[in-house]
């Protein structure tokens, strides 16, 4: 049973973090708002959108999830800055969904990432807490 949760929390962070992206790359307006409103349309949205696609994918590789996952802590805690600066908790009357799922995702993450703190490349080993 234990084996099977570090993949449980992976395909879940890895589904949340793909299924956003046909908002990011159809130019959803609701993305458009979110990302003119923090100053980085076009060239955010698209880009953060393919560096989520990339750590999707590595979250679901057994030897690259440390990887996929400091990646999805750093996207997922901008986004959540983005909220507590500019955005709001709720963005266009969404009830804070995009928000409680980005706190939801960053925790998940933090918790991955803590699992497999020994496949850390150089630092890895020394990490025995």
């Amino acid at each position: 049973m234990k084996k099977h949760i570090p993949l449980t929390l992976r395909i879940i962070v890895a589904v949340i973090l793909i299924q956003t992206l046909r908002f990011k790359f159809t130019a959803h307006p609701d993305s458009v708002y979110i990302f003119e409103t923090v100053g980085l349309e076009p060239i955010g949205r698209i880009g953060i959108g393919i560096i989520e696609l990339i750590a999707g994918i590595l979250l679901l590789i057994p030897k690259t999830v440390w990887a996929g996952v400091t990646i999805t802590i750093g996207v997922i805690g901008g986004a959540i800055m983005m909220h507590l600066t500019q955005l709001g908790i709720e963005v266009k009357n969404d009830g804070g969904v995009l928000f409680y799922t980005a706190v939801v995702t960053f925790l998940l993450s933090l918790s991955i990432l803590y699992m497999y703190r020994k496949d850390i490349p150089l630092i890895g080993k020394k990490l025995n807490f």
